[in-house]
């Protein structure tokens, strides 16, 4: 009697290695190495640090009210693999031209198609892929897709900072830029499909019993429906403050850290620890998220998050800088990768492109007025010590905004459905 055959791997977990990739390169190495390139534009391009940080902001004030909606019909519409694959040519191509600037003008231009690209390629597109093809693992399963947008993250200051060191920060945009479209369009053209249904499966790899993968629980809800509930505006606001938290620490880590006597060198390798923490944060989060109340999870580590904040004022101490880098980054593990989980619970599938559209860019929008921000307060009082007041602040009130969030009946319900995997 021969042995059965193995069971195939359900092609569920290539869309997460597809998004893993999507998010290591279109957001991790674009958005965490950005920032090692702050000191070049300043110094080269003599570029304010208001201005250098502003570009990204700019660019995404621009984009939010002009085209998130667009984007997220786009994905609903057409699927998230058209928008990923036109995402990462913005992207690409944006970076590789960064690599060819002279002027202020010519920075902020390149920065909103860049900020275009992101929206396209990045979290909302990916966090559309996973909810699609997961449902009973989907926290596992965006965990795992998030380890991407981590790694991209640990390895982009140590990468960049050797590109700048050996090639100049021109040709290390350049580098950067076409390392994106060589990896990203083919996995975007063979490998990513933009729901189970496009080969003939079902979520989860589960069987043709529709029992077996219905959603249970949360009715899908329109974005008019969404927007009329407290749930939509608490997860916005909440999720805003915190990645605005986010984003003004990774921008200015780096230029803090330097201004308080540390090398470049061991100022990248801070950053990458801080990032790499943040791997171990994914994979956590994302097992936790599909055991325990997905809004509450996501509250404690957002807390958490802003903390270890005051840790920053005793700068003097490499001991407290290491140790606020592991503790942030542990808990920056949750940053967007719960979003998409809490969307899902409140408000269901059929529009989730659209309601993530304007929630991420929402977030979005906080990432890069958090680094404006306190680019101006250093540009005046030469120091981060309100700037670092003001975050710790803000992220403990966007901590409370999601803890207040209603608690879905789906999520815990979702838990009992049984299927293979």
């Amino acid at each position: 009697m021969t042995d059965p055959l193995p069971p195939r791997v359900f092609y569920g977990w290539w869309i997460v290695l597809a998004a893993f990739l999507n998010l290591f390169f279109a957001v991790g190495i674009v958005f965490y190495g950005f920032p090692v390139f702050y000191p070049s534009l300043v110094d080269s391009l003599h570029f304010s640090r208001q201005q250098a940080t502003a570009g990204m902001f700019l660019g995404f004030a621009a984009v939010a009210p002009l085209l998130g909606l667009l984007v997220g019909a786009l994905i609903d519409r057409l699927g998230a693999r058209s928008a990923i694959l036109l995402g990462t040519g913005f992207v690409g191509a944006s970076l590789f031209l960064m690599g060819s600037i002279n002027s202020l003008r010519q920075y902020y231009l390149l920065c909103f198609t860049e900020v275009l690209g992101y929206v396209l390629a990045g979290p909302i597109p990916n966090q559309v892929l996973i909810a699609n093809w997961f449902r009973v693992m989907r926290g596992r399963a965006m965990g795992y897709a998030y380890l991407g947008l981590g790694f991209g993250g640990a390895v982009s200051p140590l990468l960049v900072h050797w590109l700048i060191e050996a090639f100049g920060w021109r040709r290390a945009f350049e580098v950067i830029g076409v390392l994106i479209v060589a990896t990203l369009i083919p996995i975007g053209i063979w490998v990513t499909r933009s729901a189970p249904h496009d080969l003939g499966l079902l979520p989860d790899g589960a069987s043709s019993d529709p029992a077996a993968t219905e959603a249970v629980g949360t009715p899908s809800r329109t974005v008019r429906e969404a927007i009329g509930t407290a749930n939509f505006w608490l997860l916005l606001v909440g999720s805003m403050l915190v990645i605005g938290v986010i984003g003004t620490v990774i921008s200015h880590f780096i230029l803090f850290l330097k201004d308080e006597g540390y090398s470049s060198g061991w100022a990248s390798r801070a950053l990458s620890i801080l990032l790499f923490s943040s791997l171990a944060g994914r994979v956590i989060v994302g097992y936790i998220a599909d055991w325990f109340s997905r809004k509450n999870v996501m509250a404690l580590f957002y807390f958490t998050l802003a903390l270890a904040i005051p840790l920053l004022f005793l700068h003097h101490q490499t001991r407290a800088v290491i140790g606020f880098a592991i503790l942030f980054g542990f808990a920056m593990g949750a940053d967007y990768m719960l979003i998409p989980l809490v969307a899902v619970d409140c408000f269901g599938l059929s529009a989730l492109g659209k309601i993530l559209a304007l929630i991420i860019m929402a977030d979005s929008l906080g990432q890069t007025f958090g680094p404006v921000m306190a680019g101006r307060i250093f540009d005046v009082r030469h120091s981060y010590d309100l700037a670092w007041l003001i975050i710790t602040a803000a992220g403990i009130v966007g901590a409370a905004a999601v803890f207040l969030i209603s608690s879905p009946a789906s999520s815990d319900a979702e838990l009992k459905v049984t299927a293979t995997s």
